[in-house]
């Protein structure tokens, strides 16, 4: 017969290295871009660029915190550039035509909402994979504002209260950067310390065993692609207010950058693990790449070979590594056999 001992008790240091180890490996690995893009160019970590690289992550980091939840459910939204660039026309559309612009912002939130709620219906209720529902949102809303536009940029003229949301800074620190940092600890306190983040997490670690148990399983399915909508319309919002114009090529590969920052911040592509901090360190490396890349004279092409491999390497370590039942020294434990 077989004999089960319980794990021994590790060191402090091995329980935290153990509990902690992915958030610490891409904090490592965000430092290191940080200190090779410092010695690579004299301009990288300039006061001025690093509040430009704040500015520019703003809009992916809004949605990754909601790819986050998505991620988290087992699921994945790969419409959200498309979401951006439909409110992003749209909220240009509406304020050339002589809305107001918080009219404008009020009606472009709803439609997030909208747009999220009714393709998280379809996963939800339906049962379509969440993959095929929302590749289909991608050329869906994609076209849509293709049609809208005409293929043309839409200018936004003498709206300051709009552009002030874009372009304006509060003691020096961009107000997009703001609101993204605003929006993340949002995240991560319902993610950690409310009811809907436990349910969450809970449908994402077994959908029937939570649904049994009497959780709303098919709504918080729903809800977390509703909450992706609406953080898309956010973004979007954002970069017309920062460009000054709304088009429907805005946000092209985006939703490449919102996933790799969110599977680069460790939350399993499994469901059920994730955290808000990861994402925002992921967010910031995908943008100091990005940032650094071209700083160094390096084609803005190559970008995209880079998230490319660092959404590959992350999934290899999120799958292989940090699933592994591997022991730490000082962390013994497991069955005795």
């Amino acid at each position: 017969m077989t004999a089960y001992t319980e794990r021994a008790k590790g060191t402090p240091l091995a329980d935290f290295l153990a509990e902690n180890a992915q958030i610490l490996s891409i904090a490592i690995f965000f430092l290191a871009c940080i200190v090779f893009f410092s010695i690579g160019t004299s301009t990288f970590f300039t006061l001025g660029n690093i509040l430009n690289i704040l500015r520019q992550a703003a809009p992916i980091l809004i949605v990754a915190v909601a790819m986050t939840l998505v991620i988290i459910t087992a699921g994945i939204d790969l419409s959200v550039g498309s979401q951006v660039a439909l409110v992003n026309a749209l909220a240009a559309i509406l304020m050339a035509a002589g809305f107001p612009w918080p009219v404008a912002v009020l009606a472009m939130l709803v439609l997030g909402a909208l747009m999220g709620l009714g393709q998280g219906w379809f996963i939800a209720y339906q049962g379509v994979p969440a993959f095929i529902v929302t590749l289909a949102g991608l050329s869906i809303l994609r076209g849509l504002a293709l049609y809208l536009t005409q293929g043309y940029s839409i200018p936004i003229e003498n709206v300051p209260g709009f552009f002030a949301l874009g372009r304006g800074e509060i003691l020096g620190i961009p107000v997009p950067a703001l609101i993204a940092v605003a929006i993340a600890i949002v995240g991560y306190v319902a993610l950690r310390s409310t009811r809907y983040g436990r349910r969450v997490v809970a449908v994402g670690s077994n959908m029937e065993a939570a649904r049994r148990v009497g959780m709303p399983a098919r709504w918080i399915i729903a809800s977390v692609y509703m909450v992706s909508g609406i953080s898309c319309a956010i973004a979007g919002l954002l970069i017309a207010a920062r460009l000054g114009s709304g088009s429907s090529n805005a946000a092209v590969g985006f939703e490449l950058q919102v996933i790799a920052a969110v599977v680069l911040g460790g939350t399993s592509l499994m469901g059920g693990r994730g955290t808000i901090l990861g994402t925002v360190l992921g967010t910031l490396t995908i943008a100091v790449i990005g940032n650094g890349l071209i700083l160094m004279h390096i084609s803005p092409f190559f970008t995209q070979i880079v998230t490319g491999v660092i959404i590959l390497v992350a999934i290899w370590l999120n799958t292989r590594i940090f699933n592994a039942k591997f022991r730490l020294p000082g962390r013994p434990g497991g069955k005795a056999k």
